[in-house]
């Protein structure tokens, strides 16, 4: 029976090569925060094609499930339970989550491929439907921890909500912090990115986070493509992006800029939250 836990770890899964990743990238955090892992596949018509093509049955979906939570367990030493639900990808994940309570959810997307098709439009769903934070996780993303992250900083002043996330993984994986604060030659939105900037860097002092910042150029295209770029010269193994779940998504916004980032960097979204009420940094 499943219960409000608050130290779980939510992976869907639909047991491609990118789902294997996202649950392997899983298990290292899960490890570093002794939690609990839940292993989630959705029994939907994707996986009734699936099941008539390879000629297997419905008993064969679980055995594989939890033949992945076992080698994981052996292999991690991470408590892995797991759960088989039918309906939609997307709302199952989020009514689970609910129920759990999670402190992160785990993605692995891959467009078209993998027989449940874990593309953008879900992703994007998911990630705006909870105030879990939700990392999400390509086909080619490492799995061993996080020594760099990349904190791209804007006008936005919500942007601050990050430097908690961005401290508690920090003082996990004893990462390095890197700061990106946005270009910007207006006056106000300047002015406000410094002081953003100087609060973000003042608490990262307190808390001893080791932390490096580089300033954007108006020359080197858009503030999304400079993220990127930084964030492979310096091998970064995260990137943190703050989405609003109230805004459309658009192809060439900022959010699928970043999530869908052809270099496969994970990416940590985080949805701007009451922080009083919000536990899972502490957890951290």
């Amino acid at each position: 029976m499943l219960t409000n836990t608050q130290n779980v770890i939510l992976i869907p899964t639909d047991f491609s090569e990118v789902c294997n990743n996202a649950v392997e990238h899983g298990m290292v955090v899960a490890k570093a925060l002794k939690s609990q892992v839940w292993l989630l596949h959705v029994f939907d018509k994707d996986t009734e094609k699936y099941l008539t093509e390879n000629n297997l049955e419905a008993s064969d979906i679980e055995i594989m499930l939890n033949q992945t939570a076992e080698k994981y367990h052996k292999k991690y030493g991470v408590s892995v339970d797991t759960l088989m639900e039918t309906g939609n990808l997307f709302d199952k994940v989020k009514e689970i989550n609910k129920r759990i309570n999670a402190k992160l959810i785990i993605l692995g997307t891959h467009g078209k491929m993998g027989f449940q098709r874990i593309a953008g439009s879900y992703v994007l769903k998911v990630v705006t439907s909870t105030n879990t934070p939700t990392i999400v996780v390509q086909k080619n993303s490492n799995s061993d921890g996080y020594k760099n992250i990349v904190f791209p900083i804007t006008a936005n002043t919500e942007d601050r909500q990050k430097v908690t996330w961005a401290v508690s993984i920090a003082k996990t994986f004893d990462s390095v912090v890197h700061l990106i604060p946005k270009f910007e030659s207006e006056k106000f939105h300047k002015t406000k990115i410094m002081n953003v900037t100087k609060q973000i860097k003042d608490i990262m002092t307190k808390y001893d986070v080791k932390f490096v910042d580089k300033v954007s150029s108006p020359e080197a295209g858009n503030f999304a493509k400079q993220v990127i770029d930084y964030a492979v010269e310096n091998h970064a193994d995260l990137i943190m992006t703050l989405v609003n779940k109230d805004k459309a998504f658009f192809f060439t916004s900022w959010d699928e800029q970043i999530i869908y980032n052809s270099s496969q960097i994970p990416v940590i979204c985080i949805n701007p939250v009451d922080t009083k009420k919000s536990t899972w940094a502490k957890g951290w």
